[in-house]
């Protein structure tokens, strides 16, 4: 069997200048969505040079489903002190938790900043320090590559904010350790689902590329279950339209739901529940096959019905 030759290319080779080839690139959907995959955070475009005062930011964006601002700014180049100054400048001015510095290489002094930054910063701010590469084989197309050198550290910055907020209980300690594991346990299957970093929280929320619904998945230690459902935040309508196929979605997710209108309330939701003892740690792999499941099957069963709905 004949092997190729990996030969890495440089940046400007093929995108010839910063912004009007390389952010107009990244910003395209199925690129953020390339990097959305690496660092696990869903990232949806808000605008591209989007302007602070005098300056404008490469690339200003949010987290899907939680609305958290996100700020990229792009050098292809060795990184220096005017742009990490002026990454700093943006998230200040645009109030972003999420900051994002994509470069040729770093230096290992903004290495350092950055990673000093991380911190010494609450877990509101996330800072993330990635290096873009291209490689072929042969004569292959070019493929892209996002390597994170410097990134978050969240299990860090949830102990950092117990202390600040005289701890967190027991209760939050084990959900951030629930979904951490779970997120794991998902991305080494490798699927197309892109998923956020967890959070002390009982609820875990997955995109599934429409801004009207989500998959929002439940550990309820109270009452020990786990629980699958797709979540409608502000649209009766869309409920209204996915209950004229009630019987049919029933069929084919195969398991009780439960359509819950929420009369009076903005949201809505559709849900099927599971009992489980979430102490029960060495059962949790077995917790994590049934959310993932679930996920699965309600992304694909709902997704057709909703894209008949919007047609």
């Amino acid at each position: 069997m004949k092997l190729g030759k990996l030969e890495k290319i440089d940046l400007r080779e093929f995108w010839k200048h910063e912004a009007f080839d390389f952010t107009d690139w990244l910003s395209q959907e199925e690129n953020l969505a390339m990097l959305s995959d690496e660092i696990g955070i869903g990232i949806s475009l808000i605008k591209t040079e989007a302007s602070v005062g005098r300056f404008n930011v490469d690339i200003l964006a949010e987290e899907e489903n939680t609305g958290r601002q996100i700020v990229i700014e792009n050098q292809l180049e060795v990184t220096d002190h005017d742009h990490l100054g002026k990454l700093i400048t943006y998230g200040s001015g645009f109030d972003a938790e999420i900051i994002i510095w994509i470069v040729k290489e770093v230096r290992d002094e903004h290495k350092q900043a950055i990673d000093w930054l991380n911190e010494h910063t609450d877990e509101k701010i996330n800072l993330f320090a990635i290096k873009m590469e291209l490689w072929r084989i042969d004569q292959s197309p070019c493929a892209p590559k996002f390597q994170i050198i410097s990134k978050p550290n969240d299990w860090v910055k949830a102990l950092k904010k117990s202390v600040a907020q005289s701890n967190l209980s027991e209760t939050k300690l084990m959900q951030l350790e629930f979904w951490t594991k779970f997120r794991e346990y998902f991305q080494d299957r490798k699927t197309k689902f892109r998923l956020r970093k967890p959070y002390p929280q009982h609820w875990y929320d997955i995109s599934i590329g429409y801004s009207k619904a989500y998959i929002s998945l439940i550990v309820d230690t109270q009452n020990d279950q786990l629980r699958c459902e797709l979540y409608i935040p502000d649209s009766k309508e869309l409920f209204y339209g996915l209950s004229e196929y009630k019987d049919e979605i029933d069929n084919k997710i195969d398991c009780e739901l439960d359509w819950m209108e929420l009369e009076g309330k903005k949201a809505s939701r559709i849900k099927t529940i599971c009992d489980a003892e979430i102490n029960d740690t060495d059962n949790w792999e077995g917790f994590f096959d049934w959310l993932i499941s679930k996920t699965q099957l309600f992304e694909k069963v709902f997704s057709v019905y909703i894209r008949k709905i919007k047609s």
